[in-house]
């Protein structure tokens, strides 16, 4: 999709693609250009973005680039060099040149956003549950390592701070887990119409808070381990490394909190249907109540902005909106210690910006049990 005068503006970018023949959806074209980042080079197919020429319809449109010809022959798929990355290096990404490559237009000419759409929100889903997988390996690892180590006489797992730290992490990844879930099942192929408008913005919104916090969480179960930990001998080295892209791949931070704003623009059923789905959780926490009130009344005043200030307040709004969905699933899904102390360390008054800063009282030992 991306090339390197646009990023994630797809619109500038400048592939060419023109038609062997008739032209038109379902027919050849033949793509030439530049793309700054084709994920996974080894695969067998892409959808790629490019400006179709022709009689039969112009604008940026989609389509498919297999790798191997029907004849046998391989396609032109130039492969110029593998990005040096941060983390995720056994998942290959690379520079590629298009020239002449046939590739079939995908959807109606001029409609390749909207035609690639689908694809994007399924894989921000697969960033959603990639984010919740690293999240509960940090789990596992950190509490193994607590389990295990001892120190000032006892097992580091039994001494207050810590347990607050361990419970503060696993109640993150039992959240995660719990709307990346939620999110898979609306994505199901027997999905309603309400279904659909649900998950168009609560995938948007999902993604942003729950690959956003895969970093910091990461981190955190690193320390856990202590020096151990900031080693590549131990796995969480790596964890820390992979998060981030999550948070990156199909729309950073504010690519997505502009999307959900144009989704509340464009689509307003998804308003309505997430607002729903939240608010089945009404009255089983005095809390989350007054956050949804809250979350009700942002999103109300949101709607009224203008475009500049909506988009200096869409991040505060999305955030609210992530929070509310996920304590709302975990009120109707997990144990009441956990879905307490998840609410309490999230939308409570004295909530702390770090891991660990649960209030006394909180039921550490079953969450941890649980976790």
């Amino acid at each position: 999709m991306t090339e390197k005068q646009g990023g994630s503006d797809v619109r500038a970018n400048t592939t060419i693609a023109v038609p062997a023949g008739r032209g038109g959806p379902g027919a050849d074209y033949l793509l030439t250009g530049h793309k700054w980042f084709c994920s996974a080079p080894m695969s067998d197919a892409f959808l790629v973005l490019a400006q179709a020429e022709g009689a039969a319809g112009s604008g940026l449109s989609c389509f498919l680039l297999p790798r191997i010809l029907p004849d046998g022959e391989g396609n032109t798929f130039r492969i110029q060099r593998l990005k040096n990355k941060l983390g995720n290096k056994s998942n290959a990404s690379s520079e590629i040149e298009l020239d002449g490559s046939v590739a079939v237009m995908i959807g109606e000419p001029g409609r390749g956003v909207r035609t690639i759409i689908e694809m994007v929100s399924q894989t921000r889903l697969d960033c959603i549950l990639g984010s919740a997988a690293g999240m509960r390996q940090s789990v596992a690892e950190a509490l193994w390592h607590a389990r295990h180590r001892s120190a000032f006489g006892t097992v580091l797992a039994d001494q207050p701070a810590m347990k607050s730290v361990l419970a503060d992490l696993a109640l993150e990844s039992e959240a995660a887990t719990i709307t990346a879930l939620r999110l898979a099942r609306a994505q199901d192929i027997d999905a309603d119409d309400h279904e659909k408008s649900f998950r168009r913005l609560a995938t948007a919104v999902a993604k942003y808070w729950i690959c956003k916090r895969g970093p910091h969480h990461a981190y955190e179960a690193l320390e856990c381990l202590g020096g151990n930990g900031y080693t590549e001998d131990f796995p969480l080295a790596r964890r820390y490394r992979e998060q981030p892209v999550m948070a990156i791949w199909e729309g950073s931070g504010n690519v997505i909190a502009l999307d959900v704003l144009r989704a509340m623009t464009r689509e307003p059923d998804s308003v309505v249907a997430l607002d729903h789905e939240v608010n089945l959780a009404r009255g089983g926490n005095t809390l989350l109540d007054r956050h949804l009130d809250s979350v009700r009344q942002q999103v109300k005043e949101l709607a009224g902005m203008d475009l500049v200030d909506a988009q200096l307040r869409a991040r505060t709004v999305v955030e609210a909106m992530a929070l509310a969905l996920q304590a709302s699933l975990m009120v109707r899904h997990a144990p009441t210690a956990s879905s307490e102390a998840f609410i309490a360390g999230r939308l409570g008054r004295e909530r702390g910006h770090e891991y660990g800063t649960l209030p006394i009282g909180t039921g550490f030992d079953e969450i941890l049990a649980r976790a």
